[in-house]
């Protein structure tokens, strides 16, 4: 037997025009898009489907609307399968978490859309302190970490996501992170890429987020998970609803073990990976972390969504 994982992409992976074609397509998927926009009193669909970008972009917008493409395409899935392919695990990247959670039973779809709502706002009040990112592609982990060591004198800097294995983001103020990338340039680093972010998330910075965050997790229904979610911030299964409101705020200001996540399926039994919503940015990442004989599909529109159900058929023949 095949052991599934369902992943959800995080911040990075909207586009403009996201989630249109299974909005039209799909009548479980254009149901997700007008609950958001009732729960959120918010046009989520104007902002997924026509942007303008430099609204989407916006972490208080990009996260709901990313939670919302995912979630319409696992939903689009479950109504294609009638939900018969179901999953042995779920995660997700960073605020893809919370699609993570909603399918496997944590929270229902309102309580996940105001956890992220609130979640994006937190995120965007902490960015009052100057912060910033950035990604660094083939460079040796010891020699990163001793260049982050290095930068400390210059202020806060920290590894945010262990993406794969030669891609490392690092996170923090300004000057301690652009000090960091010299260093890390300097040990032999492929490439080091400042990226566009409004502040240095997934750091200490996002303390003030993780704190009024935690208090907020504390009014939703958060239930037991029906499957195990491998969580960011340890790369563990978990399951407890107690768990989930532990970790829920902490996932803010800490580090995101994708890497070391991925590797936990493997371990487990998994061989097949199926990431739903906008982009391939997770099944990218998946192609350097496994080996040939995992597979990874993805459903981000009806075109992927049939070639996917297609080909998972023909594997279980």
């Amino acid at each position: 037997m095949k052991k599934i994982a369902f992943m959800f992409p995080g911040q990075g992976a909207q586009a403009v025009g996201m989630g249109l074609d299974l909005y039209n397509n799909s009548a479980k998927a254009k149901e997700i898009f007008e609950t958001a926009n009732q729960v959120l009193n918010k046009d989520i669909k104007k902002l997924c489907f026509e942007g303008p970008e430099e609204e989407l972009k916006q972490t208080k917008n990009t996260q709901s609307c990313l939670l919302t493409v995912s979630i319409a395409a696992y939903s689009a899935f479950v109504e294609k399968t009638n939900g018969s392919i179901l999953p042995d695990y779920t995660l997700g990247h960073s605020l893809g978490e919370y699609s993570a959670m909603y399918a496997a039973g944590v929270m229902d779809l309102s309580n996940v859309l105001r956890a992220i709502q609130k979640r994006s706002e937190c995120m965007q009040n902490a960015c009052a302190v100057s912060g910033t990112m950035a990604a660094i592609l083939g460079a040796d982990l010891n020699a990163v970490k001793t260049s982050l060591e290095e930068a400390q004198t210059k202020g806060l800097v920290s590894i945010a996501n262990y993406n794969d294995p030669s891609q490392i983001v690092i996170t923090g103020e300004v000057e301690a992170v652009n000090y960091a990338c010299a260093l890390i340039k300097e040990k032999g680093a492929k490439r080091v890429v400042p990226l566009a972010v409004s502040g240095g998330f997934h750091s200490k910075l996002m303390q003030s987020a993780t704190d009024e965050f935690e208090n907020f997790v504390k009014t939703l229904e958060i239930k037991n998970a029906s499957i195990p979610v491998v969580t960011n911030v340890d790369a563990e299964f978990t399951t407890g609803s107690a768990d989930f409101i532990k970790k829920m705020p902490e996932q803010i200001s800490n580090s995101v073990y994708w890497v070391q996540s991925v590797q936990k399926l493997l371990d487990n039994g998994v061989d097949t990976f199926i990431e739903f919503g906008s982009g391939k940015v997770l099944s990218g990442l998946n192609r350097k972390i496994c080996n040939d004989g995992v597979k990874t599909y993805n459903v981000s529109d009806t075109a992927s969504l049939n070639a996917t159900v297609e080909a998972l058929e023909l594997a279980s023949v």
